[in-house]
């Protein structure tokens, strides 16, 4: 059973006993990604993700490395263009330690110049990664083209000049708006005990920020925006990403996308997989993947195949489309996909660190925890009917196009 409480100081804990577990999965989860950084500030929130591993008042970076390594455990941590986690799995008997450390690393960071030079060369290593990934590159220059005049288009990790551009003021001024109590959750999930939960009220229930009454620009609306972009590239395929508008997270018909994006191309018997790679053969990666956020979303097919497939395959991909739009799906195509999803949404859920997961992002963005069985019954209910609305809904929109290939015209 999921269990919230929240601290004095409006820091919220989110928890879930997992008798049988012999782990412990604890999360610290920050309401800021990208999509809240404003210009001038690209890539702030993934900066400081890097940061705070980067010693605190009490432990240098590598003292936080041999802590872990000599429990047995992991820690980590990721941005995304809506929140920020910190985490750490460990055997049941070293959560309190876990706990210290993550606190200590959320309140007392150094935040060292000389440190901050070091990490602005690995992150802009990170960066040129996705130049290295042509799938990626497409897929960023995607959302670009998708989102122009919004932050939710940027990449999350920003850019090299704008890396190099951060100072540490920069750092502290972005942490002292989003670091507040109010906009953070810890997760917590597996074998503990209440003690564990006294552990985390002490550690995390009396800090306090100011809430900066500051006025910040408004946002410009996420409006979809449809257009092509191509990118000459000197690789062996060409890499294709077509995107279309979503859903945001809490929109009723969310499960109907999630059955179109399994019947489409999120499966290896999605029609695109079938068609596309087991019949005609034009590529090894084909694909669908939706992604919903706060206030909107994307429904996005990629592909990859040799330049001279580019054309059929695009072709191919929009009879794809064009069928499922005219016809609909069939009854047995629905219920494939609801046990599919069924089961990797069970599976998915079998281990502490998936669990605490679950419960911050529930908490954090969706604002609500739905049971296992809640989330079976939704599924259940899409109809045929449903998802060949949701495709006409969506994929009738003139589509944004990205293209990464040596193709040059």
């Amino acid at each position: 059973m999921v269990t919230i409480q929240t601290l004095e100081n409006g820091v919220r804990v989110v928890s879930e006993a997992i008798s049988h577990a012999r782990s412990v999965s604890l999360g610290i989860w920050v309401k800021v990604g990208s999509a809240e950084e404003l210009t001038g500030e690209e890539g702030i929130a993934h900066f400081i993700e890097h940061m705070l591993f980067k010693g605190t008042t009490s432990l240098t970076a590598k003292e936080i490395a041999q802590q872990f390594d000599r429990f047995g455990g992991d820690i980590n941590a990721f941005t995304t263009k809506e929140a920020t986690c910190f985490y750490a799995t460990v055997l049941e008997d070293r959560a309190k330690d876990a706990a210290r450390i993550l606190a200590d690393m959320l309140l007392n960071s150094k935040l060292d110049e000389h440190e901050m030079a070091k990490e602005k060369s690995v992150i802009i290593d990170e960066l040129a990664s996705v130049e290295d990934s042509p799938e990626e590159d497409a897929d960023e220059r995607l959302w670009a083209l998708m989102y122009p005049h919004h932050s939710i288009g940027k990449p999350i990790g920003g850019t090299p000049e704008r890396v190099q551009s951060f100072t540490r003021q920069n750092l502290i001024a972005f942490m002292d708006r989003f670091y507040t109590p109010e906009r953070i959750v810890i997760s917590v999930a597996g074998n503990f005990n209440h003690s564990l939960l006294l552990e985390i009220e002490q550690l995390f229930g009396t800090f306090n920020k100011t809430v900066l009454n500051e006025p910040r620009p408004t946002l410009k609306p996420a409006n979809f925006t449809n257009g092509e972009g191509r990118k000459a590239k000197d690789i062996e395929q060409s890499h294709l990403l077509l995107g279309y508008p979503g859903l945001p997270l809490k929109h009723p018909d969310i499960y109907s996308l999630a059955m179109l994006d399994s019947i489409l191309g999120g499966t290896m018997s999605s029609r695109l997989f079938q068609e596309v790679r087991e019949e005609k053969g034009l590529a090894y990666s084909v694909y669908s993947y939706y992604a919903s956020h706060a206030e909107e979303g994307a429904f996005v097919i990629g592909c990859a195949a040799s330049p001279e497939n580019e054309k059929q395959l695009f072709e191919t991909v929009q009879s794809a489309i064009q069928e499922i739009i005219e016809h609909g799906v069939t009854a047995e195509e629905l219920r494939n996909a609801k046990e599919q999803m069924r089961g990797s949404y069970l599976i998915g859920l079998e281990s502490t660190e998936a669990r605490m997961h679950r419960n911050g992002n529930n908490e954090l963005i969706l604002g609500e925890h739905r049971s296992e069985e809640e989330i079976i019954a939704r599924i259940q209910a899409v109809t045929t009917k449903d998802v060949a609305e949701m495709a006409n809904a969506l994929l009738r929109n003139a589509p944004a196009i990205s293209i990464v290939s040596p193709n040059q015209y």
